[in-house]
């Protein structure tokens, strides 16, 4: 199965880095401007509607339109996993509905003294079967151009 990982360091506590990566804030606050991304509906395990915390079970449907071109590409994740503990956190969305076949996103977090480690892992699957997997080269650059806009991002709002 195909993966991205890209992993970064800020100069934020793990705390103040887990509590902004938390929330749907945080997902819009380190989505780059030219995805267009907007976030549709947010609910909570309980079916709360946007809830503080986005906790294991909690749906969010978002759409992107990157760079304005095409039609809004729809798409629904869960939050499956949730874990914080001595230093360490991390948190996965899976899609439900989408644009891959296949798409799980673990956030992972660690201490480091004052600053944190982010790193972000990615496994997917395109769509299209054979096609798709023929492809798969071709997306690797896109999902650097994503997450080196996402991390550069956090690093503004979190530094």
């Amino acid at each position: 199965m195909p993966t991205y990982e890209r992993e970064t360091m800020v100069r934020s506590s793990f705390d103040d880095v887990w509590a902004f990566h938390s929330r749907i804030s945080g997902l819009e606050g380190v989505t780059p401007d030219w995805l267009g991304l907007r976030v549709e509906r947010v609910l909570g395990p309980d079916g709360q509607s946007e809830p503080d915390v986005l906790e294991p079970g909690s749906e969010i449907a978002l759409s992107i339109q990157p760079f304005g071109v095409g039609p809004r590409q729809h798409w629904t994740s869960v939050i499956t996993d949730r874990e914080c503990e001595d230093g360490s956190a991390y948190f996965r969305d899976e899609m439900v509905h989408g644009p891959f076949d296949r798409w799980e996103h673990t956030h992972s977090f660690f201490a480091d003294g004052d600053r944190t480690v982010i790193r972000d892992r990615v496994e997917y699957e395109l769509p299209f079967g054979p096609l798709g997997d023929a492809a798969e080269p071709f997306s690797k650059p896109g999902f650097a151009a994503m997450f080196r806009a996402r991390h550069r991002l956090a690093k503004a709002r979190l530094e």
